[in-house]
């Protein structure tokens, strides 16, 4: 046993629960945060058979924000060892509903960057006195470039982005890491059905690449890698250009 125990904050989605699964191979303990704890019960158990060294529930709602403080506090009681963290909610409604009705564009905003903002911050000073661990972050290279197609689902994540580089910098100086992980397209929930996907990537091959990233002590990673190059060429395409793109 490693003595390390991994919050996994919206552990009922497709990648969360790969990590989880990866957590508890590696006899890690494991906290599943979320909202539905009946299936979260569930994959604890699972994990437990795995080989996790402990497996707790707790409700999450990234959108209740002022109960992320008992939350954060929950947290470090039912973490002896060291506690890190990995988290993976998000809210990603199509464009054209969200320019429909503004209040998606506000709930999109709420739920992939104030909520994230609001828990991480709480957690800082409880990774602050332990003096080490890790923080993963999904991002998402939507957050590298506005898009017509999924521009305020980027917002939310360029936002999480330039966030978590300054809590890199706050939690360097306790030995602490914070890794922020772009996938590309994933086969989960919330992309299927999307028109226009391609080079889709499984949910437990980005577990797997955010989790050999924080171990690294990697500051950013895409996931699949080459994604790094595909964001590249986007990011150099002039502005001009760029907002007369249907993409």
């Amino acid at each position: 046993m490693s003595g390390q125990t991994w919050l996994v904050l919206g552990a009922s989605s497709a990648i969360a629960r790969a990590f989880a699964r990866l957590a508890a191979r590696r006899g890690d303990g494991v906290i599943l945060a979320g909202r539905d704890r009946e299936d979260l019960e569930t994959l604890a158990k699972d994990l437990t058979v795995r080989g996790a060294a402990s497996a707790h529930v707790l409700r999450f709602d990234a959108l209740d924000m002022a109960a992320h403080g008992d939350f954060a506090r929950d947290c470090r009681r039912l973490a002896p060892g060291r506690l890190s963290v990995f988290l993976a909610f998000a809210s990603m409604d199509d464009q054209a509903s969200v320019d429909a009705e503004p209040d998606l564009a506000l709930a999109t905003i709420n739920a992939g960057f104030t909520g994230a903002v609001s828990v991480l911050h709480r957690l800082a000073p409880e990774l602050e006195a332990q003096e080490g661990g890790h923080v993963i972050a999904l991002g998402s290279v939507a957050g590298d470039r506005g898009r017509r197609k999924n521009y305020v689902y980027g917002a939310a994540k360029a936002g999480l982005h330039t966030y978590l580089q300054g809590l890199r910098a706050r939690l360097l100086r306790h030995g602490v890491t914070v890794t922020t992980v772009k996938p590309g397209f994933v086969d989960t929930a919330m992309t299927f059905g999307r028109p226009g996907l391609f080079l889709v990537a499984t949910p437990r091959a980005v577990a797997e690449a955010a989790l050999v990233a924080a171990l690294k002590h990697r500051d950013e990673v895409y996931a699949p890698r080459f994604w790094a190059l595909i964001m590249l060429i986007i990011k150099l395409i002039p502005e001009r250009v760029m907002k007369r793109l249907d993409i």
